[in-house]
């Protein structure tokens, strides 16, 4: 039973007499313990609610479209708490922040509601059988699950949880439910790499069809290491071990399936020093999350609407105003970043734009995703560069849009530059900041 916050004014709901500090008991004489059950029996078009008011529970039979929400609004997106990881990885990012972040930042979900919900990747170490025929039940697919390794010894010790050998066994029972499954490998150097990585894409293809990809990305390290186990960074040869793993699989299981299943995250082809594969390798970039594919996909998405635009004359016929623009971005991105300044400059000769890549100092310089620059990086590198305009990837703010994850605020960040900053959330939102800009309209371009 979860209880009602509120109640949406004009809605089923409301007509119906439920009040905000009720509690929803049931629905069709389903206990509902959370979102997933509250979605799930919330899809015909005739229900019953049992609600319980003052320490007494009563029926109240409602009719609406079958898919139809009925106005009432919960404490939490799910309804309850979010499921804390129990799991003591050795290669865990939140145990290598420093200390003094805000409190959020420390927290370790592993949800299985939030991998259907919202793409998040669980261990399934905390799930009992009774979640497992949850899941299959009510057709919770696919499910995103964090592999790491299919040897149940090596599996215990990298997860610290005696509860991870079992991940085959669990993996098992949702193919057979139906559910597809998407998985991810965190490859150490040294650890579960080489053989121990070929013994793990074997076994998961046992999954196959339910088996939609497998990502093996590196282990972010941070320089807030200490006590905790060591893990060598990928260089240049290690890094091309790896990708030579990946990429002999997925030719192969091309053959087989016509579909490559195993993918190799962007930081090695980086680390390795090896062009990223072309687009037609990710599959429709199944693992794009994960910083699978993320700066092909970026490139071709941007570079064909620069195009477009050019071609049908919406950039032709743009003011020629002069403007000095700088564009912010993190080590990794910084190629892809500079051939998309060079690109947009042939066409609009007059504008003046700049690439700077922030070193990540407050993480350390092997952490190079734009995702994790901090407002202190930004601050330190943009300083010298003194941008009359900058352009920052909005992905290093929070969800809010308004703070970097050390606590340095978008305005705080105006205020050190004593310049205009602009997110911008995705590659096509440079595009529509610069045109933006020299059209004269200074307002922050909103995710499209």
């Amino acid at each position: 039973m979860v209880v009602i916050e509120s109640v949406e004014k004009g809605s089923v709901a409301e007509r119906a007499g439920i009040l905000g500090g009720d509690t929803l008991v049931a629905i069709d004489s389903h206990p509902i313990r959370d979102v997933l059950d509250y979605r799930f029996f919330l899809t015909e078009s005739s229900i019953t609610l049992t609600v319980l008011r003052n320490g007494k529970e009563f029926d109240v039979s409602l009719k609406k479209g079958r898919y139809d929400d009925i106005g009432l609004e919960f404490e939490t997106f799910l309804m309850d708490r979010k499921k804390r990881c129990s799991n003591k990885c050795i290669f865990c990012f939140i145990d290598q922040n420093p200390k003094g972040m805000r409190e959020t930042i420390y927290f370790k979900d592993d949800d299985t509601r939030l991998s259907f919900l919202m793409g998040n990747y669980v261990t399934l170490t905390n799930v009992t059988q009774e979640d497992l025929e949850r899941i299959v039940t009510m057709r919770m697919s696919p499910v995103n699950v964090s592999v790491h390794t299919t040897n149940p010894a090596l599996r215990v010790k990298m997860l610290g949880n005696p509860k991870a050998a079992n991940i085959m066994d669990q993996l098992r029972i949702l193919k057979d439910g139906g559910i597809d499954i998407n998985c991810q490998i965190v490859s150490c150097h040294g650890i579960n790499d080489g053989a121990e990585l070929e013994r793990t894409i074997r076994e998961l293809e046992g999954l196959y069809p339910a088996l939609q990809s497998i990502a093996v990305v590196p282990a972010g390290l941070t320089r807030h290491r200490d006590g905790l186990s060591v893990i060598p960074p990928y260089q240049k040869e290690s890094a091309q071990s790896v990708i030579a793993i990946v990429e002999r699989f997925a030719r192969e299981f091309m053959e087989k399936y016509d579909l490559r299943l195993v993918y190799a995250a962007d930081e090695f082809y980086l680390a390795a020093e090896m062009p990223l594969p072309p687009e037609e390798a990710y599959d429709g970039y199944p693992q794009l999350d994960n910083g699978v594919g993320l700066l092909r996909s970026s490139r071709e998405e941007i570079l064909d609407e620069l195009n477009w635009r050019w071609e049908e004359g919406e950039w032709k016929s743009l003011p020629k105003t002069p403007l000095s623009v700088t564009l912010a971005t993190g080590v990794a991105a910084e190629g892809l970043i500079k051939e998309i300044a060079e690109k947009i400059t042939e066409k609009l000769p007059f504008l003046n734009l700049k690439v700077v890549a922030a070193p990540n100092r407050f993480f350390g310089e092997t952490v190079t995703v734009a995702g994790l620059i901090c407002g202190c990086d930004l601050l330190e590198t943009m300083k010298e560069e003194k941008p009359e305009i900058l352009l920052i990837p909005a992905v290093s703010l929070r969800h809010e849009r308004d703070r970097f994850l050390d606590d340095l605020t978008l305005e705080e960040l105006e205020r050190g530059l004593g310049c205009p900053v602009y997110p911008v959330e995705n590659g096509i939102c440079i595009l529509d900041q610069i045109e933006a800009l020299l059209k004269g309209d200074n307002t922050p371009c909103q995710n499209p």
